[in-house]
């Protein structure tokens, strides 16, 4: 017990000169005041942690509950109510001081704003504020769906259990849980929750198209499981581009069909130029499409340029200035999700891609945004053009279970075929995994290694040409991000950890490296520097999935090697949206 009528159970963790400490804190319905609970609030860094719950999550339960309040879009809409259903909960509720209820109640319908706007950092500190002066389940479940639109996963599993174990039978937790387990492709987990639902709504339609989205994905999964396992031959060395027929009316670019149609031709050898670059990029933003012939040409030159480099790309800054003008310059962009004339608006401020001019663009080209194929097909035509001109390093994005969720199989199935999307993700397990700009600057699309002592011989050493694995070093580096305290946490994706200062000044000196550049988290200003100054996050499509409000930004590096920054703002685009071709069911 406190002063001020607060009772507190504190669970943080803190390492404190390599010693762990964990403590344990819950606001009890004993505190008496807003005023106190914002004390609380304010000493824990301006909210709550979420993992302030028991150690054993609740499973889905099965036995029968009494029929509750819920709105049939709850996967996709804030609750504004605080009537969770079950007499404990509203017991619980009940005996916080009246004016307790009404400061939160005010928090939560504040959050409830935010989120519609799109604020979504807003949204989670007027949650966390409510959560503070009286623990809800509604306050969880809406604040797990904020941390699943922020891709946060594993703190939206967090909240999702916290809301269960304020109310066992609050129905939108198994929601936003199962919501996540999606998400990370643990499809089985995500169905277990899904059914309870369906059992407990039998009339909810939005609940039965998520159970046959997980029914559908388990199938997928044990489908491809079985044909890779039987296949042992890729389709990139069994497709012959003699074999697809061009009609007449084809009016686009063209490759010399000669080249591409001689038998046993290889692909490293066909011919493609920035001409060609130049019409593909005005085909595109014209919304037609390249001929699949030309695509597979494309896709197969492109695999075999990018298989042969190491999985640490050595950069080095050019001497000749670029035709546009200024420096020698390396540009680093990050993620650009299918944002096509975005990525347009990039080559606008920065001229485009040259050896002279080079870019570094740091994975996840793909899923979110409606034009993820033109994307990528940009980027690849100009890696098969002039190979110095661009590099890409992969972001977990680039990965076969991902596109299924977020949108790219469903857009290259729709724009060509199942064969395309195949290609595709072979090319996409050759990407490299990391970058060194003048021997200085390291980029990864995520961050660091969730362990110590990691040595850039160890990274190349990874077998790279490989679906991205749940776990280990090269899912760490695709998929980690940082945090301000030092040492390791929790993943608040529910992969890998979060890595302190300490972690990033160990990395770069024993690598003898200055800076660590990456991306995977969008920024309001479309970057952030961390870490004292040594860790770059660069985020480069402006408003995001269209309702972020965030600006894109773009780092150069010239011989010094020091970045400077380009902001740049979201330009108009066709009217698709976003997550198009995405799995609807599950689409936040």
């Amino acid at each position: 017990r406190l002063g001020f009528g607060l009772r507190l159970r504190l669970r943080l963790r803190l390492r404190l000169f390599g010693l762990g400490l964990r403590v344990r804190v819950r606001v009890s319905p004993g505190v008496r005041s807003p005023n106190a609970a914002r004390a609380v609030t304010s000493a824990l860094g301006g909210s709550l942690p979420a993992a302030t719950m028991a150690e054993e999550p609740p499973a889905a339960p099965q036995e029968a509950f009494d029929e509750q309040k819920m709105d049939s879009g709850g996967e996709t809409t804030e609750d504004s109510g605080s009537d969770s259903g079950s007499a404990a909960a509203d017991d619980a509720w009940k005996s916080v001081p009246d004016e307790l209820r009404a400061a939160a109640e005010a928090k939560k319908d504040e959050g409830n704003a935010a989120l519609k706007a799109g604020r979504l950092t807003d949204a989670v500190r007027l949650y966390s504020e409510a959560i503070a002066m009286a623990p809800h389940p509604v306050y969880h479940s809406n604040r797990a769906m904020v941390y699943i639109k922020r891709e946060e996963y594993g703190l939206a599993i967090v909240d999702a259990e916290s809301a269960m174990r304020l109310d066992r039978t609050y129905i939108k937790a198994y929601y936003r849980r199962g919501s996540a387990n999606f998400a990370l492709g643990h499809y089985k987990a995500a169905k277990k929750d899904v059914t309870y639902v369906c059992k407990r709504k039998p009339n909810d339609k939005d609940a039965r198209a998520k159970l046959k989205a997980c029914q559908a994905a388990i199938r997928q999964a044990a489908f491809a499981a079985a044909i890779e396992a039987e296949q042992t031959i890729p389709l990139s060395e069994k497709i012959k581009c003699a074999d697809i027929i061009v009609p007449p009316s084809y009016d686009g670019p063209r490759l010399i069909d000669e080249e591409i149609d001689a038998e046993g031709a290889a692909p490293e050898a066909f011919t493609v130029t920035m001409d060609f670059v130049r019409e593909l990029i005005e085909r595109f933003r014209g919304q037609k499409l390249l001929h699949k012939k030309y695509l597979v040409a494309l896709l197969l030159k492109a695999k075999a340029i990018i298989s042969a480099y190491p999985n640490i790309m050595r950069i080095a800054v050019p001497e000749e200035a670029p035709p546009e003008g200024g420096e020698p310059r390396v540009t680093v962009c990050g993620d650009t999700h299918g944002q096509y004339y975005d990525v347009l608006h990039i080559f606008e401020l920065n001229g485009m891609p040259s050896p002279s001019n080079p870019y570094v663009f740091n994975g996840d080209f793909v899923d979110r945004g409606s034009f993820s194929v033109e994307v990528i097909v940009t980027f690849l035509a100009i890696k098969c053009a002039a190979p110095e001109a661009i590099y890409l390093t992969r972001g977990n994005h680039e990965s076969k279970r991902l596109n299924v969720n977020y949108g790219f199989d469903g857009e290259a199935k729709a724009k060509y075929d199942g064969q395309i999307m195949d290609l595709f993700t072979e090319v996409f397990n050759t990407f490299p995994l990391a970058a060194t700009i003048g021997d200085s600057v390291f980029v990864v699309h995520g961050g660091m290694a969730s362990e110590r002592g990691v040595k850039l011989a160890d990274i190349n050493a990874l077998n790279r040409f490989r679906e991205i694995p749940e776990g280990g070093l090269m899912s760490d580096l695709l998929w980690s991000d940082p945090q301000p305290l030092p040492g390791y946490a929790p993943s608040k994706r529910g992969v890998g950890k979060s890595f302190g200062p300490d972690v990033t000044a160990g990395f770069l000196e024993e690598n003898g490296l200055s800076l660590l550049v990456r991306s995977h988290e969008v920024k309001d200003e479309g970057y952030l520097v961390e870490h004292n100054g040594k860790c770059i996050t660069v985020f480069s499509a402006p408003n995001y999935c269209d309702q972020m409000g965030n600006k894109g930004a773009f780092i150069t590096f010239t011989a010094d090697c020091v970045p400077r920054f380009t902001q740049f703002e979201h330009v108009p685009h066709p009217p698709v949206k976003p997550m198009a071709y995405a799995n609807s069911a599950f689409s936040i």
